[in-house]
């Protein structure tokens, strides 16, 4: 993945996938369009819940459900945004839907989610915001949420807690 020229750095723990979808949708009440959110997590992490709180605080009424089998999923939202949801862990390398991601990721009206970014990591914008997910060693629902983020989203962050 390209380099973030400056990233701040975040983090809080979830003590329940509630916690995990309210740090989603406290980031989508922010959004303006044109973030990236790139998600690291191991299967069954919490991807898809931080996702399904993005959407709400988007204002998506859309039952959001984890694109794996279908790669992408678009999501209507508020503003005449729309949220795009990219997972590409079954895929080995980016392909031909890199240039659809590229072509995503270059219009102002689209806040994009990718998981398993690794394959398409050559059209990933220099500044992104990571989520990095991590089970915690104390209970089975417990995560560490480490976020990494350039001084371009600083915005995001006003109402994450």
């Amino acid at each position: 993945m390209p380099y973030m020229n400056t990233k701040k750095t975040w983090q809080t723990v979830s003590f329940k996938s509630e916690d995990t979808f309210a740090i989603g949708e406290q980031f989508g009440r922010s959004c303006r369009g044109s973030e990236v959110f790139v998600l690291v997590s191991d299967l069954g992490g919490g991807k898809t819940t931080f996702t399904k709180g993005l959407a709400k605080g988007l204002g998506s009424v859309s039952v959001v459900t984890s694109p794996t089998f279908t790669v992408s999923r678009v999501y209507p939202c508020r503003d005449n945004l729309s949220l795009h949801h990219f997972d590409f862990y079954r895929l080995h390398e980016g392909g031909m839907v890199a240039p659809e991601l590229k072509e995503v990721l270059d219009d102002p009206q689209v806040v994009t989610v990718v998981e398993w970014s690794d394959v398409v990591s050559e059209v990933i914008p220099a500044d992104y915001i990571e989520i990095k997910i991590s089970r915690t060693a104390t209970d089975e629902d417990s995560r560490k949420i480490d976020i990494k983020y350039p001084d371009s989203f600083a915005y995001v962050m006003k109402e994450v807690r």
